[in-house]
């Protein structure tokens, strides 16, 4: 049965293969989700994508409220979020950098702090932001009430994004056994620490205005 609230399943369609597309497209998310689960394992990495996902839904929501718009438009708040989120990311690559031995000393449950880790990185990711501005509206009825439509999609689309990020913990965590050799470990979280710390000052520039 289709709710007159929500869009109707052809557009639900499109805007779901839309979603699968940005999320397959490398980003931030995938690259720090990749760096996490070959290091520390799928705990660590499910962690980070509850966290992904829950910073993805609040950010949908906050667009539902008409926030999103305002940052959106003001040149302030969108460059303030855009560079709190790339040195966050940059901090990311430097902490996979210099290894878990030198953040042994860190306190509290791993699964919290990845968690955390995740969520924060998507709250100052304003690709997200211009995502749920820019692109979702175009797949909104006129018709049909503006903020159940944007709730059902932002399901949506933190669902597709969720998939996605447990295909790559999944397959990320794969190499977890092959990294037993401290010298071979080191050498492939350091990699990735360098590629999370490119993705972090192409994200600089990709998220100019």
């Amino acid at each position: 049965m289709e709710f007159a609230t929500s869009p109707d399943a052809s557009t639900l369609a499109s805007f779901a293969l839309t979603s699968l597309i940005i999320e397959l497209t490398p980003g931030p998310n995938m690259t720090y989700l990749a760096l996490v689960s070959a290091g520390e394992g799928r705990r660590a990495g499910f962690a980070t994508v509850a966290g992904i996902a829950l910073g993805l839904a609040v950010v949908g929501v906050v667009a539902g409220l008409g926030v999103t718009e305002l940052i959106h438009t003001s040149n302030l708040l969108y460059e303030g979020l855009r560079w709190s989120g790339v040195l966050f990311l940059l901090y990311l690559a430097y902490e996979g950098w210099r290894g878990p031995g030198d953040a042994a000393a860190e306190s509290g449950d791993p699964g919290r702090r990845y968690f955390t880790r995740g969520l924060v990185t998507n709250l100052l990711n304003p690709k997200a932001a211009v995502f749920y501005v820019a692109v979702l509206p175009t797949f909104i009825v006129a018709e049909r009430p503006v903020l159940a439509q944007t709730l059902t999609l932002t399901a949506i689309y933190v669902a597709v994004a969720t998939v996605i990020h447990c295909l790559i913990v999944v397959l990320a965590s794969q190499l977890e056994p092959l990294l037993n050799n401290p010298k071979v470990e080191k050498v492939a979280r350091q990699a990735l620490s360098a590629l999370l710390a490119g993705v972090a000052i192409w994200f600089a520039f990709s998220t100019a205005r």
